[in-house]
């Protein structure tokens, strides 16, 4: 919102959802999350793993012995190593890159990368590019998601913008506040 003032104004639903969130929080756990040292870039991405453990999909992430055993939905845990090893054997996913992202929905396997976005260039290119690269390995038995947020949806002239709205905009590029709809709908 710092980068897009206008965004408030845009958009009043996800203003009121914030806010309600923010009146759930209560002042006092508020003010110890914003005490908390900033994160730098490298570091958010254990957040995705905390968002996804906390049943923000519905379901809690379950070890891979229980995922395997039958075809319910259900959210693969493990480490981004293991989620590869995982989507490798069974999904022939072939990348050099771990996955954030592992789940089956509806008899569906999806495998997807998170990133957060906080600026634009340099290290932050980098990332939506290694979330694209994903997105475009051949031959996956699995739907592909690159879950990005922050500052690419931003309207304007920035690479990463007028990528995901033109070259890419038919691949599964989304929000994390949007995966679980997505998710539910296949």
């Amino acid at each position: 919102m710092r980068r897009d003032p206008s965004a408030i104004e845009r958009n009043p639903k996800t203003i009121n959802w914030l806010c309600g969130r923010l009146y759930e929080m209560g002042l006092d756990r508020i003010y110890e999350r914003c005490s908390e040292p900033k994160e730098t870039n490298r570091q958010i991405g254990p957040f995705f793993r905390r968002w996804l453990n906390s049943k923000a999909l519905g379901l809690e992430p379950v070890p891979i012995d229980k995922f395997i055993e039958n075809d319910e939905d259900a959210i693969l845990s493990g480490s981004d190593n293991q989620l590869m090893e995982f989507a490798s054997k069974h999904l022939n996913y072939n990348h050099t890159k771990g996955l954030d992202l592992v789940c089956r929905f509806n008899g569906k396997y999806v495998i997807g990368e998170a990133k957060f976005l906080t600026d634009f260039g340099g290290h932050q290119n980098a990332q939506f590019n290694d979330a694209i690269s994903m997105l475009q390995t051949p031959a996956v038995k699995a739907i592909k998601v690159a879950i990005l947020d922050g500052v690419v949806y931003i309207k304007g002239k920035n690479k990463m913008y007028r990528d995901i709205s033109t070259k890419y905009h038919n691949l599964n590029i989304m929000s994390c506040l949007v995966l679980r709809d997505f998710l539910y709908q296949l």
